[in-house]
């Protein structure tokens, strides 16, 4: 009764974080009942997607001509601070507080595991090549920015053995954000504070 086409949309759309199966078979009808032209659309801006790569440094998108984002080559952004955030969004959501000037790494999304995924490590790496190459080998501080959860403190614990080697010093943000929030979800001014009252 359900045509294929929609069947193998509902299959990949399901798939994303925050769409299930009743949600993409919604938005799958939904693009249909539109005609072409926003079908058309979609599938372009998708396939943009394609373009866009992962910075050599910091993990975060972006469509520059060299290996870095914007922030990593910018070189009015301070070196010697490093954030260690889980998510994309949360970069995004800290940047908008002008509170911070230095660059980034993005771990990836925290498991429940309590030990640090293969990817995750590879990550830590990178940054520990980062701080030796451009910090002389010691930053002047790591500031995890995690989830103030019982995971994202597991694995800032985590995070802080094996950073520990390569900072004077490491902090996490101040407890500015409730305990089981996000920080993609806390209003500029809740993270501003946050981030000027790390611990």
């Amino acid at each position: 009764m359900i045509p294929d086409e929609i069947k193998h949309f509902v299959a990949l759309f399901s798939k994303l974080p925050s769409i299930g199966p009743r949600a993409a078979t919604r938005l799958a009808f939904r693009l249909v009942s539109k005609g072409s032209g926003p079908v058309q659309m979609l599938a372009k801006a998708l396939f943009d997607l394609s373009k866009l790569k992962l910075c050599k440094e910091c993990f975060f998108v972006h469509s520059n001509e060299g290996p870095l984002c914007g922030i990593c080559s910018d070189t009015k952004r301070h070196t010697g601070t490093y954030m260690v955030v889980e998510k994309e969004t949360d970069l995004m959501t800290i940047e908008k507080t002008h509170a911070f000037d230095g660059v980034y790494l993005i771990i990836g999304e925290l498991t429940r595991s309590g030990v640090l995924e293969d990817e995750q490590k590879s990550r830590l790496e990178v940054l520990k090549n980062t701080i030796s190459k451009k910090s002389n080998g010691t930053a002047r501080e790591i500031i995890l920015a995690l989830n103030p959860t019982t995971y994202g403190d597991i694995t800032a614990s985590l995070i802080q053995k094996e950073l520990a080697p390569f900072a004077q010093k490491i902090s996490r943000i101040g407890r500015g954000i409730p305990t089981g929030g996000e920080i993609e979800f806390a209003d500029e001014e809740t993270l501003h504070h946050s981030l000027l009252r790390r611990e």
